[in-house]
């Protein structure tokens, strides 16, 4: 049966395919890909995790008093039947066989088909036996936990398919879909090369960073689906709009074909958009406008070439930091990376944003941050300023890698005047022990982000320490209108429109130019070709975005002539609906 489920859209395009669940677990579940002669291994994995707790349960058993209530050595017998279950080890076969899902994912995926076949029984005490099994799949998880091989590459990505292969079912190969409860910034690197044609969460905001991942994939996504992951079951084929937020589960032929046709069209769009690419971003009355890049590893460098970037103008150094459990990644590792970086934007500025964590963007998957409100407490350049010795680790591989090209170094989340010269002071202790340990290192340009209402308010200070400023909308909005960006509950009420965001966004603009500094627009309203004339009304001449992103907003640059945006955006300003004024 076709239904249909809601969500909020964060990255545009269609993705027709077959759903693959992640289930969502108590235990730490890596998921990826394997490569077809790692099968066997990752069946030992699963098979020897099993026989721990087979072993464990059998000790209990010997070591059970006399005293013992019965229940417990029923309870005993329940789960040793349960691990040996023929469902459990066939199914678990069957993903890592056939899908070539690692041994942690095939055996939570398994563990989801069952318990929906526990959910389904009509006798209550069997409906119960499913907190048994999560409670015995959860042990073997457990016994596996540190020893997973290292991520292997995910294989190719299989060929897109046409309506007509996908309407032959499972003859041929299909795209494969996304749907969990939600995504870590880690999980979203992890899958970022995968052969996953979109996605669905059931939680997250426009602007959280699972959605900011997405959108620099260049895959259609929806998040905030409330209870996706519930309603829909492994291989269902499933139609992702990114473009209406929707999910549409088991869709109909006349359905399919009605996405295929909106497919194959947004095909033909970007196909029209990248003979922009070569064409100098320059308005009809002759403004230059730098379109820039935001990218998260060294590698997305060749990304940002590809969509015509001038430079990347938001390197998030952090992604660089998760998923390691605590190992945090050494100067040199640093180094070598922003090098890389550097080096493969061919002479293009680099700006790198020191480590931004907290919040939504945990340095490790399953880690709770023990503040009442993380996005209040101690993140971003707070978090470097408590470390000065690992802050001074990424200063230093910073200032080496400038030494290969043109560098500016972005600071995150300033408030205080103490907080810019603290900072500032790092990074001069930073080019002191480079000096006396005769290491070269370049020159590079300070800036600081505006995320939050007090430094646009006095943006005239910052200016006062630092070459550029970096306006971060996603976090600004966030703090203004004191809205949680990750939580789908009040997405509705983040707006990028809203008078006071405008008012401040404007004002940090105007003073820069008054000030003759560069003032650039990084966060997700950079990339909204609905907010580009508005923006260049209001007198910015930078935007950095996802690299999918530069060629729709070059198109809406060329076509804008900023005499006569001036005037409306002033008008725009000054209006209580800022947002009827954009639609009209």
């Amino acid at each position: 049966m076709t239904f249909a489920v809601h969500g909020l859209a964060v990255a545009r395009g269609i993705a027709i395919g077959r759903a693959v669940l992640v289930a969502s677990s108590r235990v730490d579940v890596a998921h990826y890909f394997i490569d077809a002669d790692q099968v066997g291994a990752e069946i030992v994995r699963v098979r020897n995790g099993r026989n721990a707790v087979v072993e464990e349960l059998q000790r209990l058993q010997a070591e059970m008093p006399h005293d013992a209530p019965p229940e417990l050595a029923a309870l005993l017998d329940v789960h040793m039947m349960l691990l040996q279950d023929e469902a459990l080890v066939s199914g678990v076969k069957h993903w890592i066989t056939d899908r070539l899902y690692n041994a942690e994912w095939a055996l939570t995926t398994q563990l989801e088909v069952i318990a929906r076949q526990f959910d389904e029984m009509e006798d209550e005490y069997l409906r119960e036996r499913k907190a048994d099994l999560e409670q015995v799949v959860e042990r073997v998880l457990r016994h596996m936990k540190g020893v997973a091989s290292p991520v292997a590459p995910p294989p190719s990505s299989p060929r897109r398919s046409n309506q007509q292969d996908l309407l032959l079912d499972d003859t041929v190969d299909v795209p494969l879909v996304l749907v969990a409860h939600d995504l870590s910034p880690a999980d979203m690197l992890q899958f970022k090369k995968s052969v996953f044609a979109g996605f669905v969460t059931d939680v997250g905001g426009k602007t959280s960073h699972t959605a900011i991942v997405a959108r620099s994939m260049d895959i259609p996504a929806v998040v905030g689906a409330r209870a996706a992951s519930q309603l829909v079951r492994q291989d269902d084929w499933v139609i992702i709009d990114g473009d209406a937020g929707v999910m549409i589960v088991d869709p109909s032929p006349i359905i399919l074909a009605e996405y295929g046709f909106r497919q194959r069209q947004t095909t033909l769009e970007r196909e029209r958009l990248s003979r922009l690419r070569h064409t100098p971003a320059v308005t009809l009355d002759g403004q230059k406008i730098e379109l820039l890049a935001n990218i998260e590893q060294p590698a997305d460098a060749a990304a940002a070439l590809r969509g015509g970037a001038a430079g990347v103008g938001l390197f998030r150094s952090e992604f660089m930091f998760m998923g390691r459990n605590g190992n945090l990644p050494g100067e040199e590792e640093q180094y070598q990376a922003y090098r890389e970086a550097v080096q493969g934007m061919n002479g293009m500025p680099v700006t790198l944003r020191t480590i931004d964590v907290g919040a939504d963007k945990p340095l490790d998957k399953g880690y709770k941050d023990s503040y009442l409100n993380p996005a209040l407490g101690l993140r971003a350049i707070r978090w470097s300023l408590a470390d000065p010795a690992m802050f001074r680790t990424q200063l230093r591989a910073v200032l080496r890698a400038a030494v290969h090209g043109p560098v500016n170094l972005l600071f995150p989340m300033l408030a205080h005047v103490s907080e810019i010269q603290q900072t500032l002071a790092q990074v001069e202790m930073a080019r002191a022990e480079l000096n006396a340990r005769g290491v070269a290192h370049g020159p590079v340009q300070l800036g600081a982000m505006i995320e939050v209402p007090a430094a646009a308010l006095m943006v005239r200070s910052f200016l006062k320490y630092f070459d550029f400023l970096s306006i971060g909308t996603n976090d600004l909005i966030q703090y203004t209108l004191a809205i949680d960006r990750a939580d789908e509950a009040v997405a509705h009420l983040y707006d990028p429109l809203h008078p006071a965001v405008l008012q401040l966004v404007a004002q940090v603009i105007a003073e820069g130019e008054r000030q003759g500094k560069s003032v650039c627009v990084c966060g997700e309203t950079a990339g909204d070709v609905s907010m580009t004339r508005l923006l260049l009304g209001l007198g910015l001449r930078s935007f950095s975005m996802h690299p999918a992103q530069i060629l729709a907003v070059k198109q809406e640059v060329l076509r804008a002539d900023t005499r006569k945006l001036g005037p409306w955006a002033q008008g725009v300003l000054a209006s209580d609906d800022p947002a009827a004024l954009l639609a009209e």
